[in-house]
């Protein structure tokens, strides 16, 4: 029998394009990730369900008598992961074989790994924007001083995100640039590294400021407002605020009324709710910025929609306004109600690109498992659990032979109010 050595093959293509794929991370390596092994089967569909934590409400008694009380139900919420489309890049067979014959193959390999990260960090930073429920900053003000970043820690800390993982920050290029004149006196960011961290090691401003790890992302996304002017309105009806509701989705639907007809509101653009006030999530206390102020309920829009013709429509935010007797969930000091003024904040037809701020377990990516195509196959796995899949075989339609590199991820958004958009 003749030898083979295609299983050898793909192996070395799977450590050469994990190596690659490795070094160019920045996003998605500051976020919760793992293999999402048995999570995914013809049961499940395109979702993965992650228990939320619960919360309580205690009473206090002089005696300890609490029989005139009621025992507290015990609410459990789920958070779900999205099934992704592929992420795939197709090479030659002939060329990849060159390669190896020439000793070429990181250089063959690397622009394919950086295709497939940089593809999948500006679609997932398009889906953290979506999915952020705190607000740092003026909405559109742009970050120029190191005091506009610290407002995103602030905001953390006050908002009860607990510091049991990294806090990240990231911004614009630009930003950076407006932020260099002092850079020297918080040092430059992480230690020197590997190969496998360059491209995160590169991208890390500062370690710690304000608690949080500040890196520059190429890759944050943007949006351009409508046209319409007319960007205040006022709740139709009175939402549904309680926890039992919100609790699979941290959604909430908003029926809006009086804005300007047919406008057009984009998914990650942000709302404001005049008269409710946001809750610190631990303490349940009203939060005070540095002015002495409440600090106003906002909330994130994760769907885009039209309003109808006369202005009205509904709208669906993520980070709900919960408000019950019982307390235990309440992220605001008061229920909204039809009526309340609703601001959607900024002007028309500008484009506006957030930076973002997180804790770790704000977000997730779970790596789908891939099935083996007939062919020669090998699955490479990262440190964190993501998994490639690298395929040598036939296309026997174009009569040539080919090599793949595939991933399919799943997104999921654990938390969102352990994440913001960070402005000036």
């Amino acid at each position: 029998m003749a030898n083979n050595f295609d299983s050898n093959t793909t192996r070395t293509l799977a450590r050469s394009f994990l190596d690659s794929f490795e070094s160019q991370r920045v996003l998605s390596k500051n976020v919760n990730t793992q293999f999402l092994s048995n999570a995914f089967n013809p049961s499940t569909g395109d979702t993965v369900d992650i228990k939320r934590p619960t919360d309580y409400k205690s009473t206090r008694t002089a005696g300890g008598d609490i029989s005139g009380g009621t025992a507290q139900s015990i609410i459990t919420g789920k958070a779900s992961g999205t099934v992704q489309d592929y992420f795939t890049v197709e090479l030659d067979w002939a060329e990849a074989d060159e390669a190896i014959k020439m000793d070429q193959l990181d250089e063959l390999i690397a622009p394919a790994a950086t295709r497939i990260v940089t593809d999948l960090e500006v679609d997932y930073a398009d889906f953290m924007r979506k999915n952020t429920a705190l607000l740092a900053g003026t909405y559109g003000t742009a970050v120029t001083t190191w005091d506009d970043v610290a407002q995103a820690g602030a905001v953390m800390s006050s908002s009860g995100i607990p510091a049991d993982n990294p806090w990240c920050y990231a911004v614009n290029p630009y930003t950076q640039t407006s932020l260099a004149s002092n850079q020297r006196s918080l040092g430059a960011g992480g230690s020197a590294g590997s190969l496998i961290s360059d491209a995160h090691r590169k991208a890390i401003m500062s370690e710690d400021f304000a608690g949080m790890k500040v890196m520059t992302a190429t890759t944050l996304s943007s949006t351009t407002s409508h046209s319409g002017a007319d960007r205040v309105g006022a709740l139709a009806s009175n939402p549904d605020v309680t926890y039992v509701t919100a609790k699979d989705t941290m959604t909430q639907t908003l029926a809006l009324s009086g804005f300007q007809a047919n406008l057009q509101i984009r998914a990650g653009e942000v709302i404001q709710i005049t008269g409710r006030n946001r809750l610190n999530l631990s303490t349940r206390q009203p939060i005070i910025n540095a002015a002495g102020a409440n600090v106003v309920f906002t909330a994130t829009v994760t769907t885009a929609v039209t309003l109808s013709g006369t202005g009205t429509g509904n709208v669906v935010i993520t980070g709900p306004a919960i408000f019950e007797a019982t307390g235990a969930y309440n992220t605001v000091d008061s229920a909204p109600v039809a009526t309340d003024v609703v601001t959607l904040l900024g002007a028309a037809s500008t484009i506006y690109q957030p930076n973002l701020f997180w804790h770790k377990q704000a977000f997730s990516i779970g790596s789908v498992p891939i099935k083996k195509l007939y062919s020669t196959d090998t699955l490479a796995t990262t440190k964190d659990g993501l998994q490639i899949r690298v395929s040598k075989g036939a296309s026997i339609r174009e009569n040539k032979q080919i090599v793949r590199f595939d991933f399919r991820p799943a997104y999921g958004s654990l938390n969102p109010f352990f994440a913001g958009q960070g402005w000036g």
